[in-house]
């Protein structure tokens, strides 16, 4: 219900302030919100030839092109002037995403198709882990531990396992694994859940965890910052972890002390400090090492294990084929079972990745979300906050909404101040220390038709807020 209407008030505010701008003559069209494509220039007005500048009507002339660009630089967006069948088109501006019609042709291009391809290949997996009695060795494992976490979960259930993979995929930075396991995972504990168009305590709890984004190998972070040119490309994963630990620490006692969890659990201690240590030990050896051997270390670590756990799924299989001789099926057949779910359960989430896009690309392009951004900001600095730290802020406040746009706001942070300035830094932790909230919740809830996500969004948003605050004292305190 609360996904429900805060979707309905971005679209309806998005639109309205759409209109506004067009009947006040703030903006010139609406065009380029319904069609207008990415770092396109935005038409601001139209006039005749004889209405503009003589040195730039001589310009226009001058030119085989008959364009005419001014303000050069690279701070600041060019003013370009067209000149086509007796009218100047003045262009100033790019816009910041995709259109509408443009997002749902991405959406499912871009988007959708790359992850049923990653879901039918981690799907298929998953079916030889099933069948091979792997991931019930893993449920039976970890049981101790997740049944304090979630008390709904029955002993040795499946979706422990799923939900073990998908942490560690997080953990390692593997967000193409990562999915696939979550998705799986809700499917699981949607079995078990009494009310299915209502998300169950487990499924609140896993989400939560989940969009904490623990991360301990940043990879994409570190890749963007060493082409951005930064000295130590690998500099703030200490912070992101720092970061985003504190999130999933944060994420973990809102939703227990909302569901009454015992912490005072010995296996639930027990397998906290294990994870600690664990954080601190891979720290204290990356710390050792100098910037060539981080770089190495952080570009191979998550790839390995990737392989690792393909190899071991793969040779594990062919060890228990009676197994799958007893299931009436074969290792091959067991896996094209489980790419086909794959498939399906992306055809599933497509509808609901649409809608929550397409909003997000009418809340951007509209000009709403600038003028949001800029008064957080503006409200930041009246408070003594140095503008070091809100300039890095449009990334916190779409990180939630979008990593695309996010991530173009980090890479256009590192350019303009520099991938070893504070903004450069804060802005980067601030990409790895949270998930994609809307994005998550469209897709994990979308997949099992949860339509009631309970608490789950303000919580996961709350966590936002905690991560933001988090990742600006780290940062500070680091660089």
């Amino acid at each position: 219900m609360v996904l429900s209407r805060f979707w309905l008030v971005i679209f309806i505010s998005s639109i309205a302030f759409v209109i506004f701008s067009l009947f006040s003559g703030n903006s010139y069209t609406i065009d380029n919100v319904l069609n207008g494509k990415k770092d396109d220039p935005i038409l601001i007005s139209e006039k005749y030839i004889d209405q503009i500048p003589i040195f730039i009507k001589d310009s226009i002339n001058k030119s085989e092109e008959k364009t005419f660009i001014i303000n050069r630089d690279t701070l600041n967006a060019d003013t370009t002037y067209v000149y086509k069948n007796k009218v100047v088109k003045i262009f100033s501006g790019v816009q910041k995403s995709d259109g509408l019609l443009p997002t749902c042709k991405s959406t499912l291009l871009d988007l959708i198709l790359p992850l049923m391809a990653y879901l039918a290949f981690f799907c298929g997996l998953m079916e030889l882990l099933i069948i091979s009695g792997v991931s019930e060795k893993l449920a039976k494992a970890l049981s101790p531990v997740f049944v304090k976490v979630f008390p709904s979960i029955p002993k040795n259930h499946p979706s422990i396992s799923y939900m073990t993979l998908n942490f560690a995929a997080n953990f390692l930075g593997l967000d193409s694994a990562a999915t696939p396991f979550g998705l799986k995972a809700m499917e699981s504990l949607q079995e078990i859940n009494p009310e299915k168009d209502k998300a169950s305590d487990a499924q609140i709890m896993f989400m939560c965890l989940h969009a904490s984004g623990l991360t301990l190998i940043a990879t994409s972070i570190i890749g963007y910052r060493a082409a951005a040119g930064a000295s130590n490309p690998a500099d703030v994963m200490l912070p992101c972890i720092i970061t985003s630990f504190i999130g999933t620490i944060a994420a973990f006692l809102i939703v227990g002390i909302k569901q009454k969890i015992n912490f005072k659990s010995a296996s639930l201690v027990t397998g906290l400090m294990v994870l600690i240590a664990a954080i601190i030990g891979l720290l204290m050896y990356v710390n050792h090492l100098d910037l060539i051997g981080k770089n190495y270390f952080t570009s191979n670590l998550s790839a390995l294990i990737l392989v690792s756990i393909i190899i071991f799924t793969l040779i594990f299989s062919f060890l228990k084929e009676k197994k799958f001789t007893e299931a009436n099926t074969t290792v091959y057949e067991a896996f094209v079972v489980g790419a086909n779910n794959g498939v399906k359960t992306g055809v599933t989430i497509f509808p609901y990745v649409l809608g929550m896009l397409v909003a997000i690309s009418l809340f951007r392009n509209s000009g709403l979300f600038e003028i949001i951004s800029n008064w957080i900001a503006f409200a930041f600095s009246n408070m003594g906050v140095s503008k070091e730290i809100t300039d890095a802020l449009p990334v916190a406040l779409l990180r939630p909404f979008s990593s695309a746009g996010s991530r173009g706001f980090l890479i256009d942070s590192m350019n303009t101040f520099g991938a070893d300035s504070m903004t450069g830094r804060l802005s980067s932790i601030f990409q790895c220390s949270a998930e994609s909230t809307f994005y998550v919740i469209a897709v994990y809830f979308g997949s099992v038709n949860i339509k009631n996500t309970r608490y789950a969004l303000g919580t996961m948003l709350l966590v936002d807020v905690i991560c933001v605050i988090t990742a600006i004292f780290v940062a500070s305190w680091f660089f």
